[in-house]
């Protein structure tokens, strides 16, 4: 098995290889604004640390968000082009489930992610491995009451300490994460993955003005 993970439904643009086992090589920045800019060399220095080509990869494991529109289709893209070029099959799992997993908490917490407009992206955990909500999108103030008392992980907490006091690690994604949940599935029977689809929350940013005027021919 060789596993190849990707996500870029938050500002991380992250990449990993894992044998099933052990994590092989890994690869993360956080820029918010050049996902598609940064993935391709990204999958490209893991390889190469890593020691091996696409060709090699049996696997790919993808984040499905939540996330922002632009951003969480270039991962999702990525995923689905090299699946169909190397004819291996995609794993999609929540982003928020490869954060809970990386926490590694065995107690109730939440993970809130940046959802931007004042909003973050948020599900509840029983622990590491196991959601009880599913994902939303909501204003931090409006469920501050909710996750009173709980652990946060994520970007979001770190953004808004005012609703959410107990921020804890990781900030940001990982898809040595990611990969090594896609790998405990797999080794159980494979079940629990998701679509590789975009997992989307509410409208994209970009919006056609309205009264637009059409210009081309009829």
């Amino acid at each position: 098995m060789l596993l190849l993970a990707m996500d870029t439904a938050t500002p991380a643009v992250t990449v990993a290889l894992h044998d099933g086992d052990t994590l092989v090589a890994e690869d993360t920045q956080v820029d918010a604004r050049r996902h598609g800019e940064l993935l391709l060399p990204a999958v490209d220095r893991v390889l190469k640390t890593a020691g091996l080509k696409l060709d090699a990869v049996t696997g790919l494991v993808v984040g499905v968000g939540p996330g922002p529109y632009t951003g969480l289709r270039v991962g999702l893209v990525t995923a689905a082009a090299f699946a169909s070029a190397l004819g291996v099959p995609v794993h999609g799992l929540c982003t928020l489930d490869g954060l809970a997993y990386a926490a590694g908490l065995d107690e109730p917490f939440a993970v809130a992610t940046d959802a931007r407009r004042k909003e973050v992206y948020w599900a509840r955990y029983d622990d590491s491995r196991t959601r009880v909500t599913e994902a939303a999108v909501d204003r931090p103030a409006d469920i501050a009451e909710q996750l009173a008392g709980l652990p946060v992980v994520g970007a979001g907490a770190r953004i808004y300490p005012e609703a959410f006091p107990d921020a804890r690690d990781p900030e940001h994604q990982s898809a040595a994460a990611l990969a090594a949940l896609a790998a405990e599935k797999l080794a159980a029977g494979g079940e629990g993955f998701l679509d590789p689809q975009p997992m989307y929350l509410r409208r994209p940013d970009a919006q056609v003005p309205k009264n637009y005027k059409v210009v081309t021919p009829k």
